[in-house]
């Protein structure tokens, strides 16, 4: 299928691909990409995004472009991250869908598919997460200490967004494009993933999950560092549900407080206080750090609502802003 953009050959879908340093899958990718949609019956766009690679990704890619006609390259210089690739693509993309998937196919591309039926089988989603931790997802042949990590990592951010999801950090998305040009997305890393969910959701989005099945990377070297992108990820889950962190946090220091009182009591009681151990002042402490621990939940629970509001009062201004290009 073509991708000239006209009014008479519309595209209906388009995948996105970011890719970095990944001279070696550029032919398997492509071609098992090809192979999946052959049988599309609608025009379809596949757009890589080279994120300033330093192999020679953008030239075989290239080299690919010529030679594929619903194939496009879109490339920058130096290599910015993962949600800096993922924002380009989306702002390349002309289909009424988006999917977008990892470059060395971790989710064979039959997933394309599969998130492409579900967001026209039902009007009112408008993304999709592919999920290998759900149930009825899978993993082959990942390593058990990253597997554990990712697992532990989603859990914890699911807490973030309430536990309605079980793969928060996945790639492999399906996006209604009207939906995802409403999100006014900033994030560079791999945090961008985390930033839609959170802007989508504060938007009242509609968002369905499905199973997926996760392979282990067989060519090329992965490019997550799992001790930063924990941290990030778990500031990020404060950032979203503060209220939570901050109320658990202080409900048990001052829980803590109380069995501690009950404890000092008793040895009042029988006689085996000690003035000099520094029981009561520990618990003055718990009892007075725990009421500002809730206090900064509510606190910060309120700054979330306005950063909620926020996100929507982009939102319109965005939409606004492509109408206005549209009259003109």
């Amino acid at each position: 299928m073509t991708t000239k953009k006209n009014a008479s050959n519309p595209i209906e879908l388009s995948i996105v691909a970011p890719m970095y340093n990944e001279e070696s899958n550029v032919a398997k990718t492509v071609t098992a990409i090809q192979e999946t949609m052959s049988a599309f019956p609608d025009p379809w766009e596949l757009v890589l995004v080279n994120d300033g690679s330093i192999d020679d990704t953008l030239v075989v890619a290239q080299e690919w472009e010529s030679k594929v006609d619903n194939l496009r390259v879109v490339s920058y210089p130096l290599n910015q991250g993962r949600g800096k690739a993922l924002r380009t693509g989306f702002a390349n993309a002309w289909g009424k869908y988006l999917v977008s998937i990892d470059f060395d196919l971790s989710y064979s591309p039959n997933h394309i598919l599969q998130l492409y039926d579900q967001l026209k089988a039902d009007e009112r989603v408008d993304i999709v997460l592919g999920s290998a931790y759900m149930p009825g997802g899978q993993t082959i042949g990942v390593r058990p200490l990253h597997l554990f990590l990712s697992k532990t990592g989603n859990r914890v951010l699911s807490l973030a967004f309430g536990g309605r999801f079980s793969t928060i950090t996945c790639v492999l998305r399906g996006y209604k494009k009207e939906a995802l040009d409403t999100l006014v997305l900033e994030e560079d890393r791999k945090e961008i993933h985390l930033e839609i969910l959170s802007k989508a959701v504060a938007l009242g989005y509609n968002i369905k999950e499905v199973p997926a099945v996760l392979r282990s990377r067989k060519r090329g070297s992965s490019k997550t560092r799992l001790g930063k992108t924990s941290i990030t990820h778990l500031l990020f889950s404060v950032f979203e549900r503060p209220l939570l962190w901050f109320s658990l946090s202080g409900l048990g220091l001052i829980v803590g407080g109380i069995i501690l009182g009950i404890y000092v009591t008793y040895l009042r009681f029988t006689g085996n206080l000690n003035a000099g151990r520094p029981a009561i002042d520990l618990l003055i402490l718990l009892i007075i750090v725990g009421v500002q621990l809730l206090s900064f939940g509510v606190i910060a629970g309120q700054n979330s609502f306005l950063r909620n509001e926020v996100y929507k009062l982009q939102s319109r201004l965005k939409t606004m802003e492509r109408q206005q290009e549209r009259d003109e």
